[in-house]
């Protein structure tokens, strides 16, 4: 299992477990002859649910975007990237710009194409854009799927 992975476990544990906790206080005020501690507990009843969809929404997410890899893997068509990249190893701004340019223009010329929104995804992921890397692999995902 990777670090990733752990981690995600890990997080989702801590969720879970943070999860219970406000469950547990939401019944205990909800259980009190007391109006507004009854409202209290009807509010913070809302973040247990909240919780458990968000891990639910990550995991679904994460499960889709692992296959959608394997599949490209598989096909051997998975993006070589030859960027700079400093001794942490995260990219070098400029050279993850453009190769971010180079994929943007690919996913334009090709929108109905996965690979080029997957592969839009892992440049948005190198120029340090995590909101925009997931909008195009969740694009990606929907357009593996036809």
């Amino acid at each position: 299992m990777s670090k990733a992975k752990i981690g995600a476990v890990v997080m989702s544990a801590l969720l879970l477990l943070y999860v219970a906790l406000l469950s547990q206080t939401a019944i205990s005020l909800l259980l009190t002859d007391i109006l507004v501690a009854k409202i209290m507990g009807a509010l913070i009843a809302v973040f247990p649910v909240l919780g458990a969809w968000a891990i639910i929404l990550e995991f679904k997410f994460t499960i889709a975007l692992e296959k959608l890899q394997n599949r490209i893997n598989d096909e051997g068509r998975f993006p070589s990237f030859e960027l700079e990249v400093r001794p942490s190893g995260r990219a070098i701004r400029a050279s993850a710009e453009k190769m971010f340019a180079l994929y943007k223009t690919e996913a334009e010329n090709h929108p109905d194409d996965f690979h080029t929104w997957f592969n839009l995804g892992v440049a948005y992921n190198a120029a340090g854009d995590r909101r925009r890397a997931r909008g195009a692999m969740q694009k990606a995902i929907e357009l593996s799927k036809n």
